[in-house]
């Protein structure tokens, strides 16, 4: 229950920071959900459920809402809160703006920090052997062969760390670093154990340390995800002393999605194999424990027998080149189901793949008691623990992959999606891929069912002005005891913008309806001061740039001629110039993007983002759809259209003196059925329809 105490503490707090703030607005709203959200972490509600999935508008300050309703409560309770958003400026607004100035205007006592996974980090180890004076340990840790330039930006990286300039996180290096040579330097859970002399004082080791110490934990979805799929309570605290506050939470059943899915190549796979095979024998070779020649021996037939089968593979595929003839160069298996043959070869490899791992962790364990034991020199012991890391790597990866494969599905869920993509080359490969199509039993399990309490925020879960879509997403209902918020922006939407459908002759799926929107763009640009242009696709956006471009004085801003960030960069610029500044986007420039006032104030939608169905989970999700009696149009395409929909508008309105006009150029809206549903769930702006 949530004590007088907390209670008091709670509008205490909220009293303080709305004196200490100028032009701060109290709102109903935010009081509302603060509210809420303390009750339903105190378990008011539901002891067993203490589940909130709350959507707030623009300008309710839902940040400000949930830290306030979850961290009086968790310090009181002895709890900790872990905050985790779906991208990196809100972390960033989080830890250097939000919790900051809680901390200052609270009164409370509260450590916090931003939690990163472990490729984040240098491996000190790695980069000492790399550019150490041993030159035959140097070639045998670097994957590819280095130049010199390399070499050199190593050897600054270990000496700026070394002088207390570098702290061994990426993102603090002043100058960038190419993916493949950060690679070989950073921190991995295989090589990078801490009980380890030479990997005690790595840096992510260190930041571990004082992620023990924190009340409140900064993360990204991915790296939630990262420790619920180990169990929980290994990167993060036991999801049971945790209030998970997850915002930005329209984008969890993607993420989970893609978290839980595997993929390996074929013909790849047997060339790391016949690497392994050398790697087995180094380690029986330089292990001198008796203990180490059963499982490499084991590890060696294994090996024989996964290569073997997956050359099977590779002539099953080789066989079904009809099948591939299509632009993804894909095969993919209806219903999930792979033929017969196929199936059995998928449950050899699973099973295969499986011991393969159990043996060569044993090798692995092994290695690490030889090298705590100082058997080994450190040189060789660093090359061969980021040796065996990598292999160990790639391995469980393809036992993950054959062991999803040949998994029978449940007749009472969705299917696995299972398909095969062939890829280009000397000698074709091919790349298998398993995911599943629905998410919600895997985060019950991992999540619902294990967390203290979870808080689910954006300003938009709901699709068609209810949560039924995001809850079948997520493995939550209406009825299981979750609490459910859905909270308008305060925002004068009728009075400070106008939704605008124009008359046209054209609709989407006519030959000349990209003409007519190149018309359009062109009449409806001029004269304004900061506009938006949102497109469905990049064919269409650079199509339409090159009818409008000698048409309109200013230049245009385009999404991939340049960094997004420099796009605003420019763009703001010019607007602060007094100049008129045009962007164009696509999808991703429909969310998160903040361009409040005199920034944008004339905001054009191209065509209704309707998701075609071109990746094969979403159509293996149509077709479950199909076969259980559905309508995968209605139950998946309109609603995910209306959530994202209102996103794009809710680029215009960011601050509640801001002002303009929002333009649709798809008919569909007043033209087909579904189009009334979609307009009623927008922000209800003053409506002009030709």
């Amino acid at each position: 229950m949530l004590t007088a105490d907390v209670k008091t503490q709670i509008r205490t707090i909220y009293k303080g920071i709305s004196t200490s703030l100028p032009n701060f607005r109290p709102r109903r709203e935010q009081n509302y959900i603060v509210a809420e959200i303390s009750k339903t972490l105190a378990g008011e509600y539901d002891k067993q459920r203490r589940i909130i999935v709350v959507e707030a508008g623009t300008g309710i300050g839902k940040s400000l809402a949930y830290i306030l309703g979850s961290i009086p409560l968790a310090l009181a309770s002895k709890k900790k809160v872990c905050i985790a958003t779906a991208t990196v400026a809100l972390q960033e607004q989080l830890l250097h703006k939000d919790l900051p100035f809680f901390l200052q205007q609270s009164g409370l006592d509260f450590t916090f920090g931003l939690v990163k996974g472990r490729q984040r980090y240098v491996c000190l180890s790695k980069l000492e052997m790399l550019v150490g004076p041993d030159n035959s340990s140097q070639m045998a840790m670097w994957q590819t062969k280095p130049d010199q330039s390399q070499v050199d930006m190593l050897e600054g990286l270990l000496k700026d760390y070394q002088d207390g300039k570098w702290n061994g996180e990426r993102d603090t290096l002043t100058k960038p670093i190419a993916d493949h040579l950060w690679q070989q330097i950073a921190c991995d859970k295989h090589s990078c154990h801490r009980q380890l002399a030479s990997h005690r004082n790595c840096p992510f080791h260190k930041a571990r340390e004082d992620i023990d110490t924190w009340d409140v934990l900064i993360a990204n979805h991915s790296l939630l995800f990262a420790d619920l799929e180990l169990g929980g309570g290994v990167i993060l605290p036991e999801p049971e002393d945790l209030y998970y506050v997850i915002d930005e939470a329209h984008h969890l059943p993607i993420v989970a999605r893609d978290f839980s899915s595997a993929q390996a190549t074929i013909r790849g796979a047997n060339d790391w194999l016949e690497k392994l095979t050398k790697t087995t024998s180094k380690l029986q070779n330089q292990i001198k424990s008796n203990y180490i020649i059963a499982p490499a021996q084991s590890m060696l037939d294994h090996i024989g027998d996964i290569a073997g089968m997956l050359n099977q593979v590779g002539q099953f595929c080789d066989a079904q080149s009809a099948k591939f003839d299509n632009p993804e160069n894909r095969f993919r298996f209806e219903h999930g189901k792979l033929p017969a043959a196929l199936m059995v070869l998928a449950e050899n490899l699973a099973t295969a793949s499986n011991l393969a791992l159990k043996q060569f962790n044993k090798m692995v364990s092994l290695l690490n008691e030889a090298i705590k034991d100082g058997e080994l020199p450190k040189h060789q012991s660093e090359a061969l623990l980021s040796e065996t890391g990598f292999m160990l790597q790639r391995l469980e990866n393809l036992q993950k992959l054959w062991k999803m494969m040949a998994k029978e599905d449940s007749p009472k869920g969705a299917p696995m999606a299972r398909w095969i993509e062939q890829l280009s080359g000397k000698q074709a490969d091919y790349l298998f891929n398993a995911s599943p199509i629905e998410v919600g039993f895997m985060l019950e399990n991992l999540l619902w069912d294990k967390a203290a309490g979870v808080v689910l925020c954006s300003a938009t879960l709901r699709a068609l002005n209810n949560f039924n879509h995001f809850t079948h997403q997520v493995g939550l209902s209406i009825n299981d005891g979750s609490r459910y918020l859905a909270l308008d922006s305060p925002f004068d939407f009728e009075q400070n913008a106008t939704l605008f459908l124009p008359k046209m002759d054209c609709e989407p799926t006519d030959d000349k309806y990209t003409d007519e929107l190149a018309k359009h763009i062109v009449a409806l640009v001029e004269d304004e001061s900061a506009s938006l242009v949102l497109f469905a696709s990049y064919w269409q956006m650079e199509k339409v740039a090159d009818l409008v471009e000698s048409k309109i004085k200013t230049g245009l801003l385009i999404q991939g001629t340049m960094p997004r960030q420099e796009i605003l960069k420019q763009h703001k610029a010019r607007c602060d110039a007094g100049k008129p500044s045009i962007i164009f986007g696509t999808g991703s420039f429909s969310e998160g993007l903040d361009l409040p006032g005199e920034y944008l104030t004339n905001l054009i939608i191209t065509k209704l983002p309707f998701a075609v169905p071109t990746s094969p989970v979403e159509q293996a999700h149509s077709e479950y759809i199909k076969i259980k009696g559905g309508n995968p149009f209605l139950q998946l395409t309109i609603p995910d259209a209306s959530r994202k929909l209102v996103q794009s508008c809710g680029r215009l309105l960011r601050k509640e003196q801001d002002y303009g006009r929002i333009t649709i150029l798809d008919r569909r809206l007043v033209t087909k059925r579904y189009g009334k549903s979609l307009l009623d769930a927008l922000p209800p702006f003053r409506r002009v329809i030709e």
